[in-house]
């Protein structure tokens, strides 16, 4: 196994050796385009010259041949139907007719034409630039050709130049990444001295490290091992602290749930009592006594039901089963079903009895059910029901929540002890919310203390 600076000295390499070989081959390219772009304005240019010359010279081949021997290159003049009128490099009664050459008809359609490709006529790769001219009333090509031999040349030269600043500059790189890379040898070895010391248990005194500011960071929390070491029984007692905490958690949701159970148990229990003890009841008393035990039986197998559900939402367990479902009718039988509990109580429905949604009919029927019931137990006048094709608000005028419980309200086995909000359980909106993120719906409420609430899902 490689120590860490020789990891980084490897790497470092490798990175380096790919990164000069990208420069060397974006030079190679780049100098190659800049020196065919200067050569092709340098053409163009000459051209231009050249223009000028054809109107004073009447003899083309004469020109030609003088061109060729003052800037070195090949000249052709090119007439209207291709045929060539006068060449610098080759006689021009045996080339062929030039009218389809790439340059000549690029030429013809823009400002001039551009060609790279090797020359049957002197078996040479050229450079070629044409431009087309009217003299005398006449159409005619004026093409200039230089040999790619002399432009590698240049490219190749400029290429050494380059390759040479590189291997320096690389050179200069790699000396000071091999001295960091020693650096840092030296600090991480100081740095496992100090850890190996503290393994034994032995005395140590401190750590510091100038070389960068992560080594500075590193040494000066290993400088607080030793502190840290030392405050080991804060530590425990803090972590006692914790699990105390923890199991009065525990503690909290098993009163909680006693609580609600208490209740219907002792009311079963008592009415049972009494209709053992006295046998010649009065048979309405004994209807009552009955339907008590009845109820309270019912609202334990609500109290398991909610336990069994939320604990399957908790444990992402519940299964959907979603089809199309009326949302007016969901509504009405769920608010029909809880003003059992709440005879005297109005409930104002409003919107489109025809608007349908996808959804689980049994959980979203639940999600309704503890929004209503919650606005029926924290508020005593009437309250309104809103919805259409985007969002369900189900608002009423009671006793609000305050900002601070409004964060925690959805949580699971949550009360608010200081004010008659009494969540059941803990379990009626952590249960809302989960059932309608598994629709992928979301709940937000609005509220104000002693003003009301709005409870509102959104499609």
């Amino acid at each position: 196994m490689l120590n860490f600076h020789q990891i980084v000295l490897r790497k470092f390499i490798l990175v380096l050796s790919i990164l000069f070989i990208i420069i060397a081959g974006m030079v190679y390219y780049w100098s190659k385009d800049f020196y065919i772009s200067q050569t092709k304005d340098a053409l163009l240019n000459d051209i231009e010259l050249i223009s000028f010359e054809l109107q004073k010279q009447p003899n083309l081949d004469q020109l030609a041949i003088k061109i060729k021997k003052n800037i070195n290159l090949r000249i052709t003049i090119i007439s209207q139907d291709g045929t060539v009128i006068a060449e610098s490099d080759k006689d021009k009664t045996k080339m062929d007719n030039h009218k389809y050459r790439d340059e000549i008809m690029q030429a013809d359609k823009s400002s001039y034409g551009y060609k790279i490709r090797h020359s049957k006529t002197i078996d040479k790769d050229l450079l070629y630039i044409a431009k087309k001219y009217n003299i005398n009333s006449k159409d005619i090509y004026i093409r200039l050709a230089k040999e790619l031999k002399n432009i590698n040349k240049q490219i190749f030269s400029l290429g050494l130049k380059v390759l040479g600043v590189l291997t320096v500059f690389f050179i200069t790189i790699f000396f000071i990444t091999y001295k960091i890379s020693k650096q840092i040898e030296y600090e991480t070895q100081k740095i496992v001295s100090f850890l190996t010391s503290l393994t034994k248990k032995k005395k140590t005194n401190y750590i510091s490290s100038d070389f960068s500011i992560e080594f500075s960071k590193i040494t000066s929390l290993l400088s607080k091992v030793s502190q840290i070491l030392t405050k080991k029984e804060k530590q425990k007692s803090k972590y006692t602290y914790k699990l105390q905490a923890s199991n009065q958690q525990k503690d909290d949701i098993i009163s909680a749930i006693s609580h609600e159970f208490k209740n219907p148990i002792a009311v079963i229990n008592g009415y049972t009592q009494t209709l053992l003890d006295d046998e010649n009841l009065n048979p309405n008393i004994r209807k009552k006594f009955l339907t008590k035990i009845y109820n309270n039986g019912d609202k334990l197998s609500n109290l398991i039901d909610t336990l069994r559900l939320s604990i399957k939402l908790d444990n992402k367990k519940q299964t959907m089963n979603f089809s199309t479902i009326n949302l007016y009718e969901v509504i009405t039988e769920s608010v029909e079903n809880i003003k059992l509990n709440y005879p005297d109580r109005a409930t104002i429905i409003e919107g489109d009895k025809n608007i349908s949604i996808k959804a689980d009919p049994a959980l979203f029927g639940i999600v309704i059910s503890n929004l209503v019931e919650n606005a029926f137990k924290y508020s005593e006048d009437e309250i309104l029901i809103k919805f259409n094709e985007k969002s369900l608000e189900i608002i009423d005028t009671g006793i609000g929540i305050s900002p601070k419980n409004m964060e925690n309200i959805t949580n699971k086995f949550y009360r608010v002890h200081n004010n008659t909000w009494n969540n059941s359980l803990g379990l009626g909106l952590f249960i809302v919310n989960n059932i309608i993120n598994l629709h992928n719906f979301s709940l937000s409420i609005k509220s104000k203390e002693n003003e009301g609430s709005t409870f509102s899902v959104r499609f």
